[in-house]
């Protein structure tokens, strides 16, 4: 399965959507590009909706802390929602949901960045 995603801006917010499977940083080299366009543009308020997501390993994990790092160094927050529970599972292990805002909806996520 590939990886692909698809931003949506909505409300002051980017919406992510990312889909497939996240195990390799080579895949997510255009989303890695994505992201310093945001950061660029002050889009700095993101949202990684996870519900396609169907699997991610400690390569993706690190992309997503890569993401993390350079998003709160330009000042801004990023929150994850609908995580699939395997996903949810790995953040857990390697206690990532400590790091990382995770919410259980859309909605929670918008709270989160107002």
């Amino acid at each position: 399965m590939t990886f692909s995603f698809h931003v949506q801006p909505e409300n002051g917010f980017e919406i992510i959507q990312l889909s497939g499977e996240l195990i390799d940083k080579t895949q997510s080299a255009e989303l890695s590009l994505k992201i310093d366009e945001l950061i660029a543009e002050s889009k700095i308020k993101l949202i990684f909706d996870l519900k396609e997501l169907k699997y991610i390993n400690s390569s993706g994990l690190n992309v997503m802390i890569n993401i993390l790092s350079r998003v709160r160094k330009a000042g801004g927050e990023v929150v994850i929602t609908n995580v699939a529970k395997r996903v949810n599972e790995l953040l857990i292990i390697t206690k990532l949901n400590t790091v990382f805002t995770v919410t259980d909806t859309l909605e929670g996520a918008v709270s989160q960045l107002k």
